[in-house]
């Protein structure tokens, strides 16, 4: 399972919105499980089908997050016209098998959040919890 807050789904399907028709991207972060943090960062392939993240910039995300004791928990990208579901460049491309993957899906104008696990090409969904008020839990 995933947990995430509400203000950070709201912000991720805000940046797919944005961005669209090119895919949204950026990094999911926070502590003990929970993703606390969104970062947005650049499609540098300015593509509506595939992203890439600017190695400078991934770089100094990462470095961000560990000032502000925080860790990188998913990668997230947006669908502009599919499913939330990863493609098989998606699934060719996801090595790190330690974090998740998150897809926001814009097709027909809907709104669809989907987590995945990706290891060794299997992919397996994770069920997203979203959490509404982070004091409920701590």
């Amino acid at each position: 399972m995933i947990r995430i807050t509400r203000n950070v789904a709201d912000d991720i399907i805000g940046h797919a919105k944005k961005d669209t028709p090119v895919e949204a991207c950026g990094y999911l972060a926070g502590k003990n499980g929970i993703i606390t943090k969104s970062y947005r960062m650049s499609n540098i392939d300015n593509s509506p089908e595939h992203f890439s993240f600017d190695p400078k910039e991934q770089f100094e995300v990462i470095k961000q997050a560990r000032s502000e004791g925080l860790e990188i928990i998913a990668n997230y990208h947006s669908h502009p016209v599919t499913p939330a579901r990863p493609s098989q460049q998606d699934i060719k491309l996801a090595y790190d098998p330690d974090i998740s993957y998150v897809i926001i899906s814009l097709e027909g104008g809907r709104e669809d959040i989907k987590s995945f696990s990706i290891k060794n090409s299997e992919v397996k969904t994770q069920e997203i919890k979203i959490i509404n008020d982070l004091n409920q839990i701590l």
